[in-house]
């Protein structure tokens, strides 16, 4: 059996069950030994042998679970053969009957154990009434103590059967543990991945976007220098770019930060995204004290907004509004383009490859906090973004 907190309690059990044999068995030695006569040598010859059966057991103990109650039956089978045997010699043997009884009702089946008990209990009456006669306390000490055995003997396998139970429902409960923490762990694979995947799209992604414009505004550059002014511009978009890939693996905030998040929105503003042909306005305090996870997703939320602008608004001008509200950090964001239905793109949100809006709300969420966005068809579109502030 499985170690539980009722395995002292099995091993004490044994253990008095192995001494009580073990005591009774030398008293049978004894009794033959200072009675002798012409059946000293057989009897000591049985005892022996009733000895060493017994000891088999241990090794029955470890044998196949789907062969061990055949051995335990034959082993039983051949220490009741030879109880019997040295009963019929001698008459103190009648007191092995009692490690018996327990044996008989731990090895045997349910039904079978309780007879064998009440079948070896007649067998002792009889053997001892046969040597000195019957008696009251011939009859009663045997069915004594095949009543007290069979009431420790249930009680014995009413605690087992709780223990394996117990058991079991501990095996359940490590092994659901175990599933829940392997849960854990793919949840939170999956959801450094989406943060990866976001971070990546509103860093390295639109800046690589910008560059590509700007390297395809160059090249339709005249004049006696062509496309100067837009190629120091994709550098310098490249440079930061590379800047907020490597802060961003070494996990710590973004460079555009370090001056504060309407800095850094003012700085978009007259570089990047005013390169990308569009008339940028911020308006926000000139400080914060918001912490630097709720600024960073700001930050990436406006440059996630803006990129979508760009990329399909067609719009000439937008405005970024930050303001603060109790425990509120507001960043609307409001252009002049086409817009589009927001019932429609919500449809097509699941099959469509584009990652803005979504990669907006997963930041605005990971906060408690809401994404609006309101558009129709030629009216332009604002999104409004909500985060709670720590």
């Amino acid at each position: 059996m499985a170690h539980s907190t009722l395995t002292p309690v099995f091993v004490g059990l044994r253990t008095g069950l192995h001494v009580l044999s073990a005591a009774l068995l030398a008293l049978v030695v004894v009794r033959i030994a200072v009675v002798g006569g012409p059946w000293a040598l057989p009897s000591l010859v049985l005892a022996a042998a009733f000895g060493a059966v017994y000891l088999l057991g241990a090794r029955v103990a470890r044998v196949a679970e789907g062969r061990r109650s055949r051995a335990g039956a034959l082993w039983l089978l051949a220490l009741t053969v030879l109880w019997t045997a040295l009963l019929v010699l001698v008459p103190e043997a009648a007191y092995l009957v009692f490690p018996l009884f327990f044996l008989y009702l731990h090895v045997l089946p349910r039904i079978v154990g309780p007879v064998a008990v009440l079948v070896a209990t007649a067998v002792a009456i009889v053997a001892i009434g046969l040597h000195g006669g019957f008696t009251v306390g011939g009859v009663v000490g045997p069915v004594v103590g095949a009543g007290v055995a069979l009431l420790i003997g249930l009680g014995y396998r009413a605690l087992a059967r709780e223990a394996s139970e117990r058991e079991q429902l501990v095996a359940e409960l490590l092994a659901t543990r175990d599933r829940l923490a392997a849960t854990e762990r793919e949840q939170g694979v999956l959801a450094e991945r989406a943060r990866l995947a976001r971070e990546i799209h509103d860093t390295v992604a639109q800046g690589l976007s910008s560059i590509q414009m700007l390297l395809h505004a160059a090249e339709r550059a005249d004049g006696e220098r062509p496309g100067t002014e837009h190629i120091r511009l994709a550098r310098q978009t490249a440079a930061d770019g590379l800047a907020d890939t490597r802060r961003f693996i070494r996990e710590l905030a973004p460079p555009a930060l370090e001056a504060g998040l309407p800095a850094a929105l003012g700085r978009l503003a007259e570089t990047q995204w005013s390169s990308d042909g569009l008339t940028v306005t911020v308006d926000a305090p000139a400080t914060v004290t918001f912490p630097m996870d709720v600024q960073t997703a700001l930050l990436r939320i406006a440059q996630g907004a803006v990129a979508n602008v760009v990329q399909h608004a067609g719009a000439a001008t937008v405005r970024l509004v930050l303001a603060v509200d109790g425990r509120e950090a507001r960043l609307t964001v409001m252009d002049d383009g086409r817009g589009f239905d927001v019932v429609a793109a919500d449809h097509r949100a699941g099959s469509s490859d584009s990652f803005g809006l979504r990669a907006m709300a997963d930041r605005v969420a990971q906060f408690g906090g809401r994404l609006d966005v309101d558009s129709a068809p030629g009216a332009g579109t604002t999104v409004v973004a909500t985060l709670e502030v720590p």
